[in-house]
């Protein structure tokens, strides 16, 4: 299995650069979840960071990837096929 290191924006990861396995292209998957347990023994909170590419010039990055913080949590749908309806 491929790893790539891949940094992590905002967030309890914010700062980090973490291994994370790539799939079939290549590429890390478009939505990375962090299962966070709750201690008094509650339902676990998970934070949901998404994909995007590593702003700035090629040369100066320190990742070709990173995810960014979603604190709202929404997992994006599918692709967006011209021809599907718009809901």
């Amino acid at each position: 299995m491929r790893h790539e290191d891949t940094e992590f924006v905002g967030g309890p990861l914010d700062g980090r650069v973490l291994q994370v396995l790539t799939g079939t292209t290549g590429q890390p998957p478009r939505v990375y979840t962090v299962p966070v347990p709750d201690p008094a023994g509650g339902p676990e909170a998970v934070h949901v960071y998404h994909r995007e590419p590593s702003p700035g010039p090629r040369g100066s990055r320190r990742t070709r990837w990173v995810f960014v913080y979603d604190p709202e949590g929404e997992r994006p749908g599918g692709p967006k096929w011209p021809w599907s309806k718009r809901k």
